[in-house]
């Protein structure tokens, strides 16, 4: 098994695996429509939006987590000021 320690970095691969290849293939039938080499076209979009995403992810992710803090620390700001928590 992998140690925990890496939690965040398998998080980051597998979500931009999927996500890379959702898109991917979205945008290629979208531009080429469902056609005898799809597939291959599809696989190579794949792999250039993976190699992309992954180290945007890297690089996005510690800014969206202080993102969602700052907004849930207000939110809950917010709640504490109204009473409602």
């Amino acid at each position: 098994m992998i140690p925990a320690r890496f939690a965040t970095y398998l998080v980051s691969f597998f979500m931009a695996l999927f996500m890379s290849g959702i898109m991917s293939l979205v945008i290629t039938v979208f531009n080429i429509g469902i056609t005898s080499d799809l597939f291959v076209k599809w696989l190579n979009a794949w792999g250039f939006a993976f190699a992309v995403a992954l180290p945007t992810i890297f690089v996005i992710a510690p800014l969206v987590r202080k993102l969602v803090t700052l907004l849930i620390a207000k939110e809950h700001a917010l709640l504490k000021t109204l009473k409602l928590q």
